[in-house]
């Protein structure tokens, strides 16, 4: 008898074993594969157990849960502004978020580990649990302005509004944009339907043009060269004479570089303020070329281009010169066309930096977290980025880029009482379609509150002028929404 009782008993400790190893390998390997599993419909109905936090921009509300009475879907996601904000909230749908949803998720539903003092207490009182409450650095004054303003153009585009002081992001608008609340409904097929077809939409609504998607920046661009020309000498200025002949012979290229329409810029011999007053093509592919291209990639690289990939939280697309190629190449990525590539954000860090005497400031979302009892987790501390310019330097170009608006393309930016700066752009795209039309600024120059870029795509009739009435007034708008005009 012994040895059959040896064998069974040896038999179900095996048993036991596997056991344990299988109840292991479920929590402690697979557990996170199974919670997300869409066929655990357990997690599904508890997503709505929660009342997830408000994310909010000061006093108003941009994302809540109510408490629609449901036993299964007791809390829902609403958002009371819709398409103005859905960029830069996004959505909270069954099975996925997006946005400052996704990026700030852990504490929204609760389950950060900044929340456990938070939960014990709750816990301890038999206090429903509720999520953090989530404020944004965005101005709803200045959000609205340039929503309404951009949706009026009649266009595609976006825009971006950054305070050059601390890098607080005032406004991000990107058009088309799209309702979230459809996608936050408890019922799977009905939010699958609604995303799909604003998945399969031609103007991909869904993607935020100020932060996702790059365009080739044009004229605005050559406030970069003309930052990296001035680091060269420090004796240049505003005044200092440089060549701007009628056409650019481009080496080892018969697609020599003119000016818009062939045009002459002044005489054949003008000031760095004139050629950028006038927005000439000609000196600054020459300043460029002179330069190296070594030269012109070190002084994007100083505001934030081509370096690490930023988060605000949310993703950054990246911005880029493009690679070293010929003389040729480099004078046309030096008025930015080309290879060169850039986000809205990227052309507002660098007016930003400008703005700031040469310092640009990581730019963010989030300005403060709170629990639901409003006890403080977390509040933006603003960090610098890098010094793209001395402050001498800075200065001269802010002194040229108040020019462009008070003499030059750019007009129609002009605000009574207040000094603005800027630059016009227009930037060549496919054959068959009218120039995108681009404008940065900041204002007020002394003490800079608020600098911008914005692109209208294909809103120019094809040359800086005409790209500065279509895209100035916008950021006149918000520049004015900001200082309280």
């Amino acid at each position: 008898m012994n040895g059959p009782l040896k064998r069974a008993a040896l038999a179900c400790l095996l048993m036991f074993g596997l056991l344990m190893i299988n109840v292991n390998y479920l929590q402690a390997v697979r557990a996170e594969d199974l919670r997300a599993d869409s066929r655990n419909t357990r997690n599904f109905y508890a997503q709505y157990e929660v009342e997830r936090g408000r994310i909010t921009a000061g006093d108003k509300v941009l994302a809540e849960s109510v408490d629609t009475g449901d036993v299964k879907f007791r809390f829902q996601r609403r958002y009371p502004e819709g398409k103005l904000y859905a960029p830069i909230t996004g959505f909270f749908a069954p099975e996925s978020q997006r946005d400052i949803e996704r990026t700030e998720n852990r504490l929204l539903n609760g389950t950060s580990a900044d929340l456990l003092i938070r939960r014990s207490i709750d816990l301890f009182t038999a206090k429903r649990s509720k999520g953090a409450n989530v404020d944004l650095t965005i101005n709803p004054r200045a959000q609205e302005a340039a929503y309404k303003a951009l949706g009026a153009s009649g266009k595609k585009g976006a825009l971006v509004a950054i305070e050059p002081k601390t890098g607080a992001i005032l406004a991000m608008v990107s058009i088309p944009t799209y309702d979230p609340n459809p996608l936050s409904k408890p019922n799977k097929a009905d939010v699958n339907a609604a995303y799909n077809k604003l998945d399969k939409d031609e103007d991909k609504p869904l993607v935020n043009r100020a932060i996702e998607r790059t365009y080739p920046p044009g004229s605005t661009f050559k406030v970069v060269t003309m930052a990296a020309y001035l680091d060269s000498d420090d004796t240049l200025g505003p005044e200092t004479q440089v060549d701007a002949p009628q056409v650019l012979d481009l080496p080892n290229t018969t697609a020599d570089l003119p000016n818009y329409g062939g045009a002459a810029c002044g005489a054949g011999r003008v000031t760095l303020s004139f050629a950028l007053e006038k927005s000439c093509n000609t000196p600054f592919g020459k300043i460029a070329m002179e330069l190296g291209y070594d030269a012109l990639r070190d002084q994007a690289a100083k505001f934030g281009i081509g370096g690490e990939p930023l988060s605000i939280p949310l993703p950054v697309a990246g911005s880029g010169i493009g690679p070293e190629e010929d003389l040729a190449a480099l004078a046309q990525a030096s008025i930015g066309q080309r290879s060169n590539q850039m986000t809205p954000l990227q052309m507002a860090m660098i007016a930003a930096g400008i703005a700031n005497n040469g310092v640009v400031m990581k730019p963010y979302l989030v300005n403060k977290i709170a629990d639901a009892e409003g006890g403080e987790i977390e509040t933006a501390d603003p960090d610098e980025l890098s010094t793209a310019m001395s402050e001498e330097n800075a200065r001269k170009l802010q002194e040229m880029m108040i020019n462009v608006v008070n003499k030059g393309t750019a007009s129609a930016a002009q605000i009574p009482g207040v000094t603005v700066g800027g630059k016009t752009g227009t930037a060549e795209t496919a054959r068959g379609r009218d120039p995108h039309a681009w404008f940065i600024s900041f204002a007020p120059a002394e003490d800079p509150k608020v600098a911008v870029a914005l692109i209208v795509e294909s809103g120019s009739a094809g040359n800086d002028a005409s790209g500065g009435h279509t895209a100035a007034p916008i950021a006149k708008s918000v520049m004015e929404a900001v200082l309280g005009r």
